[in-house]
């Protein structure tokens, strides 16, 4: 499988993409290393799909389609890694802000892998037959991506794939994988919440009213949701990952802003916390006084990843064979979420999406059960984290090789 000197060629492009990310629709200069990759290899290749995603077909005689994907967009975080290629990249994002920019939740790893799986089967046409699709997606962080390129005309222009394949990089030991039947990755929903008040000065509270208190109240309201109104046996998480209100600590501002994540796995356990949030928000703004009723946006929403159990038996089999029984695991239910699935629906077609370690394994070394590896993967810097950072190897290795694993799978060689 991947090869030592490709192996080291593509380290050197990880580490590049690394220190140079891009925020969704913005991954221009990512984009332009792939299709120049893709080019070289043979591959006929389209830019600017779904804005900026790029597009790799090569035709092998006749056979199945397989579509391979790779997100390339990166986060709003400034990186904490230390590394000698950090990220010291500024963007401006959506809402017209200068922020700092980091790959920290590994896309350059996941392309960086499908360059490696590129080159692999460009390299021996003789252990496949059939179309290999290669997605280059861009914008998965804004749940964007896929449905850009769905739109564009993706299928009707390349391919209809028999089968959707990809991979995550995740703080679990490199050289594993993970890959799990049915619900896989949970479905996600944000929010965005402004709460209005009247502002005044800070010295007379009595002539306003507050909106910062009235979020905080909010806040602290939400963390019911999960813990008193969804079942113990189904899965919920609600995050308020950002409150911007005010300006100086002697002013009370008019209006608050919340940020919320929601993520889930059944239709009607998402319903049901979606109405709570809402009941919440306007239930503590009427306790507020407040002057109008809130507003509630939700800004980003993509499907649970549901993965095909007949198609991940197929897709397994082949990553026993290639790598072994003991390095692929069932990771459970991650509540982690993605748009891949986007990608699976649209094309009427089994999705296969995995796990794919990228942590120390030496890190994991005292362990001996699988729930002891969990406990210590708990303590490290998980993905979107300042600190988050692949290990190169055995992680680029074993995610060329996974890929290419899958590609055979279903793209057999004819007898």
């Amino acid at each position: 499988m991947a090869a030592a000197n490709t192996s080291a060629d593509l380290a050197a492009v990880y580490r590049d993409l690394h220190a140079h990310p891009e925020l969704a629709f913005q991954e221009t200069r990512t984009a332009a290393i792939v299709a120049g990759r893709l080019r070289a290899l043979g591959y006929e290749t389209t830019t600017g799909v779904g804005r900026t995603g790029v597009v790799g077909v090569l035709r092998n005689g006749d056979g199945p389609t397989a579509l391979l994907r790779a997100d390339m967009d990166a986060l709003p975080v400034q990186e904490q890694t230390g590394l000698p290629y950090a990220s010291t990249a500024h963007a401006t994002d959506g809402d017209g802000k200068t922020v700092p920019v980091m790959h920290a939740c590994g896309h350059d790893m996941h392309v960086t892998c499908l360059l490696g799986a590129a080159a692999e089967l460009a390299a021996d046409r003789s252990a496949w037959r059939g179309t290999a699709l290669l997605v280059f997606q861009p914008a998965e962080e804004t749940a964007g991506g896929a449905r850009a390129m769905v739109d564009d005309g993706l299928y009707e222009r390349f391919a209809r794939p028999d089968v959707v394949l990809g991979q995550h990089v995740a703080p679990v030991p490199a050289g594993f994988l993970g890959l799990r039947p049915g619900p896989a990755f949970a479905a996600s929903d944000s929010l965005t919440v402004v709460l209005h008040g009247k502002g005044g000065h800070g010295s007379r509270p009595e002539a306003t009213v507050d909106p910062v208190v009235m979020a905080a109240a909010t806040v602290l309201r939400l963390q019911g949701v999960v813990s008193r109104e969804i079942a113990g046996s189904s899965t919920a998480v609600l995050t308020v990952g950002a409150l911007h209100a005010g300006t100086r600590g002697n002013i009370i501002a008019e209006r608050a802003e919340l940020r919320l994540s929601v993520r889930t796995f059944d239709p009607h356990v998402r319903q049901d916390v979606l109405a709570a949030v809402e009941r919440i928000v306007r239930a503590e703004a009427t306790a507020s006084a407040a002057p109008r009723e809130p507003d509630i946006t939700l800004t980003e929403s993509f499907p649970a990843v549901i993965n095909d159990p007949d198609a991940c038996a197929r897709t397994q089999e082949a990553f026993v064979t290639g790598l072994g029984p003991d390095l692929v695991v069932d990771p459970g239910p991650v509540t982690g979420s993605e748009d891949v699935g986007i990608l699976a629906t649209a094309a009427s077609a089994p999705c296969v999406y995995w796990l794919l370690g990228g942590a120390d394994p030496q890190v994991f070394a005292p362990a001996k059960t699988l729930e002891e590896v969990a406990r210590i993967a708990h303590g490290l810097p998980s993905n979107h984290s300042p600190h988050y950072a692949p290990v190169l190897e055995p992680t680029l290795t074993t995610g060329i090789n996974a890929l290419v694993f899958a590609a055979h799978a279903w793209m057999p060689a004819q007898p």
